[in-house]
């Protein structure tokens, strides 16, 4: 199965004024680009050369795997972003962030904080547990909850290219840009 650079669920320009075409024809046209040509080469000729994505993420290690589950990581991210989306979670996943958190402004601030807290280059996830609560996790550079048992339901990148160019060093900006941009369906649809 041949790796492609998968399409954007909505225009360059779609997510102005909050993330910039400027930012998307970098951070999706050349870094996300990037990752999807340099893994084509690094499995070709391998067991892995006609495996999906998720399957090479989760049976590999070093280049293959930092440019793999770079890739699925920046696919998941691009869908957590909507130009209709923003606002407090809706659905089954308000209820799991209420139980967890007590409210959505609470998750919000923690999330938040985990987020500008994240050392360095990485994502920070809202995720479920086996156990079907919910939870905030960072990861460092291409890791991912999918190697893991925890169900992926929402990402935000934080390595600076997703906001350098908008935001320069301010990753506290990027972040209420994040936030109303946030697409609810799709973590809705995560948790299903």
């Amino acid at each position: 199965m041949a790796i492609t650079l998968p399409e954007l669920p909505y225009a360059k320009n779609a997510l102005e004024p909050h993330i910039s075409q400027e930012t998307l024809e970098f951070h999706y046209g050349k870094h996300h680009a990037t990752y999807v040509d340099k893994l084509g080469p690094l499995i070709e000729g391998t067991d892995l050369q006609d495996a999906d994505l998720e399957t090479i993420v989760r049976n590999s290690s070093g280049g293959v795997f930092n440019n793999a589950a770079q890739v699925w990581n920046h696919t998941f991210y691009w869908n957590c972003l909507s130009p209709n989306g923003g606002g407090e979670a809706t659905g089954a996943v308000a209820e799991k962030i209420n139980a967890a958190f007590g409210s959505f402004g609470d998750f919000k601030e923690e999330f938040t904080a985990s987020a500008v807290g994240n050392f360095g280059s990485g994502w920070t996830w809202l995720v479920q547990k086996p156990d079907g609560s919910v939870a905030i996790v960072n990861t460092s550079n291409a890791e991912t909850p999918l190697t893991g048992n925890d169900q992926p339901l929402l990402t935000v990148d934080v390595w600076e290219h997703a906001y350098y160019i908008d935001y320069r060093n301010a990753r506290p900006k990027y972040m209420d840009a994040f936030w109303a941009l946030l697409n609810w369906d799709f973590v809705n649809a995560n948790l299903a």
